[in-house]
């Protein structure tokens, strides 16, 4: 399967499709027209520039009044990526590195940022071929792009770095001999399209907003379930009370649980208290909340993933190169700071939601052990999940609030959203570990409800349920519980 790299619109789920489905890359006719026609006027306009343009005849940085001698540039170029290499930390996951090769070919497609058409195509090869360079979490101030961390990209194109070649990692030089590609001789501001981008950002950003989906659906799942179990009720959810608040993501997330918890038993048994605790009458205005969030982050990116974000900017039409500013990442730093602060609140909400399944109220038993004392049941399941609930809250704090200025003050604010973006991936991981303890907790305290009232919920509900005890069993005494968190992890994953 394919997907034509073109003008058209890029969205979040054409992404997602591409990556499931496991298609490849191919530049289309007008992308190929254009990547060559700014190239070649690039060529041209050398030859009769006249001034100093940043990058392109200059220095980077703050050497950017420094000229360099046309017989230089393609040098310029090389060292620009080799000296900008400097990622540390460990390494980004190769499905995010995957987002970045995409993203970077979409990127220079639009004919803006004087790549050659062979380095685009070298870019898609890659990603066609599954070669993913090795890239760093740390190094990046997301501002004059994504320097470090796309320069680790870039580095395979010259035949230098590593890569990740079927399961192994080993030199880019090795796998080119394999391959029967030579390396890439940069040309004027080449250096520049490559380093200067968000894609770093970005793609952590599409990564995280394709599970931030994900989750949000099955933190409504996991919330019906332990709702049943702890004997919720469902008023709640009448669709009458939020009509009268009018957010999008409360009336949707109401009329979900009305939609699982659709023919359920359980919900409908008379009810001996008149209210649940917030963590599950409030539902709908927290996941909701959340669903919003993920509604505008995801716009903010969608726009990011369709736009030239490199520096200069070339415009052969208008015989213009432009030094700007679109490299720089605040316009996706804050979203992306808010949408670690919106999922984190699923693990928060969650959290409590187990400790109420385990404090031994409205007839289950306590820390849901069939026979307490000798065993401690689910006591500890909710200990870890409080543990990384409190981390989220350390990791919520906005990188984007931070900047420090570099390069002898030229780039004297700076946006830290490669941080942001980081912590986010981290956020992301701990939200499902939270969801996945909470499924636990709701599915051992629903086999005591069915227990005790011989009543089913609804067919959706009983359906994962069902499914779930495939993988992880009812706990009748102590076991060893790491094994089944990790299962219930998987479960989220992949059911």
């Amino acid at each position: 399967m394919e997907h034509k790299i073109s003008f058209d619109h890029l969205s979040i789920v054409d992404i997602k499709e591409i990556i499931d489905k496991g298609k490849s890359l191919v530049l289309s006719t007008e992308v190929k027209e254009a990547i060559n026609k700014c190239r070649n006027y690039l060529d041209s306009k050398m030859a009769d520039i006249g001034r100093p343009v940043y990058g392109v005849t200059t220095g980077f940085g703050s050497l950017c009044n420094v000229t360099i001698p046309e017989d230089q540039l393609s040098q310029l170029q090389y060292n620009l990526v080799v000296s900008h290499a400097c990622g540390t930390g460990e390494r980004v996951r190769p499905e995010i590195v995957k987002l970045m090769l995409l993203l970077k070919v979409q990127c220079l497609s639009y004919g803006h940022s004087g790549a050659q058409l062979v380095t685009v195509q070298r870019l898609a090869d890659m990603f066609n071929n599954n070669i993913l360079p090795v890239v760093y979490q740390q190094g990046s101030l997301g501002a004059s792009g994504d320097l470090a961390p796309l320069a680790h990209l870039a580095l395979p194109l010259l035949g230098l770095g590593e890569v990740l070649y079927k399961g192994e990692v080993k030199p880019s030089a090795e796998v080119w001999k394999v391959m029967g590609w030579e390396p890439i001789k940069l040309q004027s501001k080449e250096g520049l399209a490559l380093l200067n981008g968000t894609q770093f950002m970005s793609a952590h950003a599409v990564w995280s907003l394709i599970q931030a989906h994900r989750l949000s659906e099955w933190a409504d799942r996991i919330g019906a379930l332990s709702l049943e179990a702890y004997d919720g009720r469902i008023e709640a959810f009448y669709s009458l009370t939020h009509k009268l608040r009018r957010h999008k993501g409360q009336i949707d997330t109401a009329a979900r649980f009305m939609e699982l918890l659709e023919g359920s038993e359980l919900i409908v048994r008379k009810k001996e208290h008149v209210q649940d605790p917030y963590s599950f009458r409030c539902i709908p205005q927290v996941h909701g909340a959340v669903k919003d969030t993920i509604r505008y982050v995801e716009s903010v990116i969608d726009n990011e993933v369709n736009s030239a974000t490199d520096n200069p900017n070339v415009f052969p039409d208008e015989d213009m190169i432009i030094s700007a500013g679109n490299f720089h990442g605040e316009p996706i730093a804050i979203p992306m700071d808010m949408l670690a602060i919106a999922l984190s609140e699923l693990a928060n909400i969650s959290e409590r939601r187990t400790y109420k399944l385990i404090s031994g109220q409205r007839g289950l038993p306590s820390f849901l052990a069939a026979s307490s004392g000798l065993n401690s049941g689910f006591m500890i399941p909710q200990y870890t999940a409080a543990s990384i609930v409190s981390q989220n809250k350390g990791l919520c704090w906005p990188a984007s609030a931070d900047s420090i200025p570099s390069s002898q003050g030229q780039e004297d604010h700076v946006s830290m959203g490669s941080n942001a973006a980081t912590k986010l991936v981290r956020v992301v991981e701990n939200v499902e570990r939270v969801l996945a303890i909470e499924l636990m907790n709701a599915a051992q305290a629903l086999d005591f409800r069915h227990s005790m009232t011989n009543q089913k919920s609804s067919a959706a509900l009983e359906k994962i349920f069902e499914q779930y005890r495939k993988v992880v069993p009812f706990i009748d005494k102590d076991t060893y519980m790491h094994p089944l968190i990790e299962k219930s992890v998987e479960f989220l994953k992949t059911c």
